[in-house]
């Protein structure tokens, strides 16, 4: 990435960071052009940057993670497969005259393993994302991933799914052509198949949107993701008539992996490279296929039928409560 942009992208509590790495790249462009030695001063300085990196991830709040979810540049669906797999063939189309962009999808390799793997799919820029839909998808994109899902089912392909989307598109056409129900039907579905199922939220998981596709055996978080039943910004509007009081809904909602890991909601955290996944896609990418495959292992190892019971009792947890009477 340019440092252009990088600028461009800087986010508000990144900039101290992005300060004191332009300042050590200088001095060290001055020195070369001086022929003067400070590689002390280098040394100390980027321990010093170090240090700030892990100061302002280590105490990111809830709005600040829900900005990183959404970044520009994190690593999407595709950018993730295409670092992880051996091999890749994306697959397309609903087979009812529909193909939407927000959802992909496809057979690969992992460590030499036939996978199925699919994921919602936002854009790089403004055009990408209109073409995209910004990551909401269709009812079509819906069948096409159930589509893909029957079809590694009946191969026995694990599953592995990406989760990165604001929510399920909600216009008007999409009501018209069932998005409830093809919501629905995945759902069905994807606790009745008899294959591993791993779902990972890699950026924004929100409301039924990133439900459609992540009913598994095992539900994975990257590290500075969040995953909710409704955007801050509409939870404030709704609760409290004013979408500025966002910073408020996204502590009060528990939208952070570390608190849906404390609520039992999601099973592992994917730790993240300093400074988050889009500072080193790669890095990020090594820490996410290695967790994959230690899930893909240890499920492999278990029958379909404890695989759909373990599936079933999951998600029959997932909002249990007790009620303490003084």
């Amino acid at each position: 990435m340019t440092k252009t942009n990088r600028r461009t992208f800087l986010l508000d509590f990144e900039k101290p960071l992005y300060e004191l790495e332009a300042r050590i790249n200088q001095i060290r462009e001055l020195a070369e052009e001086n022929n003067v030695d400070v590689s002390e001063k280098i040394v100390e300085l980027e321990n010093r940057a170090e240090q700030l990196r892990q100061e302002i991830f280590s105490a990111l709040t809830p709005s600040q993670r829900l900005q990183l979810a959404r970044h520009p540049r994190r690593p999407s669906t595709l950018d993730y497969i295409q670092a992880m797999s051996d091999e890749w063939f994306e697959l397309h189309g609903d087979r009812g005259g529909y193909d939407d962009p927000a959802i992909v999808g496809g057979i690969a390799r992992l460590d030499g393993r036939p996978v199925t793997i699919l994921g919602h799919q936002k854009g790089r820029d403004t055009k990408d994302n209109v073409v995209r839909n910004f990551g909401m998808a269709s009812p079509s994109g819906y069948r096409k991933a159930l589509r893909l899902m029957e079809h590694a089912n009946q191969f026995g392909m694990p599953i592995i799914t990406f989760i990165d989307t604001p929510g399920a598109w909600a216009g008007v056409e999409a009501e018209n052509r069932g998005q409830g129900e093809a919501i629905a039907y995945n759902l069905r579905q994807m606790f009745d198949f008899e294959v591993p199922i791993i779902c990972t939220v890699i950026g924004e998981g929100g409301s039924g949107g990133a439900l459609g596709i992540g009913v598994g055996d095992r539900l994975l978080m990257l590290e500075h993701s969040v995953y909710t039943v409704a955007s801050p910004e509409a939870c404030a509007a709704i609760l409290w008539k004013d979408a500025k009081k966002s910073d408020r809904a996204a502590v009060a909602l528990k939208i952070t992996s570390s608190d849906l890991k404390e609520l039992g909601i999601i099973d592992e955290i994917v730790p993240e490279p300093s400074g988050g996944a889009h500072s080193h896609p790669l890095e990020a990418a090594a820490l996410l296929k290695t967790a994959l495959l230690e899930n893909l292992e240890k499920l492999s190892q278990m029958s379909p039928g404890q695989r759909q019971e373990l599936r079933y009792q999951k998600f029959r947890r997932i909002g249990a409560f007790e009620e303490c009477l003084e």
